[in-house]
């Protein structure tokens, strides 16, 4: 098997459960909108919300991070490049987690930021089981893995 071939295989495989369509759904559609309401409402939710917490540059990093919210909970849903797809948006929680939940654990304490964090706690846990198990049966990923395998 050719080195590169098998790198791109373990990214692209998917298991063979039909239960990630479940979390695939509930991630790709949480980012999907989340990704999508930064442009409609750029005020409230893009580039007032990223001014507000602090960002340089908060049009900029607004638009950027809901093209990436859009684009990888598309993937997501599709179940196609799953696991990549996970990547940029657990490195967007754990921005979130630094930049907002953080300073309410130091100034309001662990119960606050515990409340504060349900939502993206749960999402987190979500994309790290799609980064480790892949986007399952019912998925792009699991038709192209399986092309991969009949083509060699």
């Amino acid at each position: 098997m050719n080195a590169t071939k098998g790198h791109f295989a373990g990214i692209h495989s998917a298991n063979n459960d039909n239960s990630p369509i479940l979390i695939r759904i509930i991630v790709g559609v949480v980012f999907l909108t989340e990704g999508i309401q930064k442009y409609l409402f750029p005020a409230l939710l893009g580039t007032g919300r990223f001014e507000k917490i602090g960002f340089t540059d908060p049009a900029f990093w607004a638009y950027f991070t809901g093209s990436f919210e859009i684009i990888c909970g598309t993937l997501i849903l599709l179940g196609l490049f799953t696991r990549l797809a996970s990547i940029p948006l657990l490195i967007v929680m754990l921005t979130a987690f630094v930049t907002t939940k953080w300073p309410i654990l130091i100034h309001k304490g662990i119960w606050v930021m515990a409340h504060e964090y349900r939502t993206d706690f749960a999402m987190t846990l979500l994309l790290i089981y799609l980064l480790i198990y892949g986007a399952g049966k019912w998925s792009m990923d699991s038709k192209t893995s399986k092309m991969n395998v009949h083509s060699k």
